[in-house]
């Protein structure tokens, strides 16, 4: 097949929902169905058929714009600007908070339940959850 994007009269990017697709498929479909009076046009209405079965979901979208090629491809997505890292790097006062709370949950767990595997586990996804919220917390601006 040629270019399903092309046949529905679509942009070729990712960013096509079902909506899109199926409303595409509609307008073509109403106007060259062979069931139509005036015997509508049968090949523009089976090409128009296999284009919405070549993009009828999100996953079949994208085979579709792999096999298009890279001329197609998504644009990157923005970066975060250098103002929002350079905000991110002056909470120091959030990052002593989440750290507090991060030894207050490995602390509660070994009070509650000792050495056991539980406690460590607790401690274990304190200190994950720490790093992983954390982070933001501590970069460096730009």
């Amino acid at each position: 097949m040629s270019d399903p994007f092309r046949v529905l009269g679509l942009p070729p990017h990712a960013g096509l929902s079902d909506d899109d697709v199926r409303a595409a498929w509609r307008r073509i479909a109403a106007a060259t169905h062979p069931d139509r009076e005036d015997g509508g046009d049968p090949a523009r209405f089976g090409a128009a058929a296999a284009a919405y079965a070549a993009l009828r979901t999100g996953y079949d979208r994208r085979e579709a714009l792999a096999d298009l090629g890279p001329r197609t491809r998504a644009a990157p997505r923005a970066r975060p600007s250098v103002r929002g890292r350079e905000r991110a790097s002056r909470r120091p006062g959030v990052l002593a908070v989440r750290v507090l709370a991060a030894a207050a949950v490995g602390a509660g767990a070994f009070v509650v339940a000792g050495w056991a595997p539980a406690s460590l586990g607790m401690l274990a996804g304190a200190l994950t959850w720490l790093i992983a919220t954390g982070r933001h917390d501590i970069t460096r601006p730009g």
